[in-house]
């Protein structure tokens, strides 16, 4: 993989993290270079590294002010900035070899109760349901970060003709397993939560389960399918 990976701006927030801000866009290459760095921040800890949290775009590194203080004169953001850079080639030759992620299959029922959005996204993309259901299946999708609830997957590659706005007025309490679409991004609820994205299906499959090792079914840099299932399919799994 030849893609180039692109060069992160450094700001502080706070008086404990750093963010690397690589672009304004959600694409393939800043989330192989952010994934890939994480992994090494992970492997290869600086000193005072605390946390590290991987956006679409941004990659937040929190540290302990107070292992860096005594650093050769540096104040202790300058202290992670510069060991961060100096990390920042591996994590980019690391990017340009990343293998895929693993292929999940997510068993999904259109329509009907469990996806009572589909005729009104139908209506926005001047398409026939099934033809929504068709175009939502075909990609391989890219979870790109899990974030909003412990296991919802944010996923990049829906087609841009099933786009659509979120709804007016968010729903109080939207099942787990929802499969929904929201402007040019689709995503699947992984607890009972309130949301406001158009809602075309559901998943039998728990993303969620606190007694599972790890409890998010899905992880970034995942890909994941879409598999259409008949409502009787959807009862017998989900039982």
């Amino acid at each position: 993989m030849t893609t180039s990976c692109p060069a992160p701006h450094f700001y502080p927030l706070g008086d404990a993290a750093v963010v690397l801000e690589f672009g304004q866009t959600i694409d393939p290459a800043t989330h192989r270079l952010i994934q890939a760095f994480s992994q090494l921040l992970t492997q290869h800890p600086p000193p005072g590294l605390r946390e590290v949290v991987p956006a679409f775009a941004t990659l937040t590194v929190y540290y302990d002010p107070w292992v860096l203080r005594h650093g050769r004169g540096k104040l202790p953001y300058e202290q992670m900035v510069s060991a961060l850079q100096n990390l920042l080639p591996a994590a980019q030759a690391a990017a340009t070899v990343a293998a895929p992620g693993p292929l999940v299959e997510i068993p999904v029922c259109y329509g009907g109760a469990h996806g009572p959005d589909l005729e009104l996204v139908a209506h926005h993309a001047q398409l026939f349901p099934e033809e929504v259901i068709a175009r939502h299946a075909a990609p391989d999708y890219l979870v790109y970060m899990v974030g909003f609830a412990p296991g919802f997957p944010y996923l990049g590659g829906l087609d841009a003709r099933l786009a659509t706005p979120r709804r007016a007025q968010p729903r109080p309490l939207v099942p787990a397993g929802a499969v929904g679409i929201a402007g040019v991004q689709t995503g699947i609820y992984s607890l009972p939560t309130p949301g406001g994205w158009q809602l075309i299906g559901r998943t039998p499959r728990r993303l969620f389960d606190p007694a599972r090792t790890p409890p998010s079914l899905l992880h970034a840099g995942d890909r994941l399918r879409f598999v259409p299932i008949s409502a009787v399919e959807f009862e017998r799994l989900h039982a």
